[in-house]
């Protein structure tokens, strides 16, 4: 398989807005949203392996982000032509299956994801409540196979920061996982030279 970084977007970049409907067909305008502490976007999907590694733990994290008053958000831009694991149909079953507290949207055409130079999943974005981008790294150290505890630490540590006021370090490592699949023809100018050498 592909295993594709993070692109590190700039910290301090504003978040992109997004009019999304998520899996169960409600529409989720970012701009109407209040955001009390802060605001976590997730790009993620159904069949990638890192994120069945960590989706039970990060629903329970995101329990508590959003007792802390961050607003989470999950989006899949994965072509779901291609790979119909990642359909709408399929996202409610897994947003039901899991118990996800936060929403999961559809990124049909994939801008919301070139918006945010979203590059695998997952690809976590955490913003103050202004809306600017202090975190965007990885969930933990975890991998499937590596054998290290799912905790979620690394996201965790700069949630509770954020809330608390703190300092949030810049020395961020860049979450891994599968390529984000982009639509044939679609590929923005940051996926480089990565290819997805990967069937999942």
């Amino acid at each position: 398989m592909a295993l594709t970084p993070s692109t590190m977007l700039e910290l301090g970049t504003a978040a992109p807005s997004f009019n999304l409907k998520s899996a169960d067909g409600t529409r989720h305008d970012l701009a109407e949203k209040h955001i009390d502490a802060g605001l976590l976007v997730i790009f993620m999907c159904n069949h990638c392996p890192y994120v069945k590694h960590i989706r039970e733990r990060l629903a329970q994290n995101c329990r508590r982000y959003q007792q802390q008053g961050i607003q989470v958000y999950a989006i899949n831009s994965n072509n779901a032509d291609a790979y119909p694991d990642d359909g709408p149909s399929q996202m409610a079953e897994e947003a039901r299956l899991y118990d996800y507290p936060f929403a999961y949207l559809v990124d049909g055409d994939q801008r919301v994801a070139k918006a945010y130079r979203a590059a695998c999943t997952p690809d976590f974005f955490l913003f103050d409540k202004s809306k600017r981008l202090v975190y965007r790294g990885q969930f933990d150290d975890a991998r499937p196979g590596n054998e290290v505890e799912v905790t979620g630490a690394d996201l965790s540590a700069a949630v509770d920061a954020l809330v608390a006021g703190g300092p949030i370090s810049d020395e961020q490592k860049p979450s891994m996982g599968c390529n984000i699949k982009w639509k044939p023809g679609n590929e923005p100018d940051y996926f480089g030279t990565q290819q997805d050498t990967s069937s999942l």
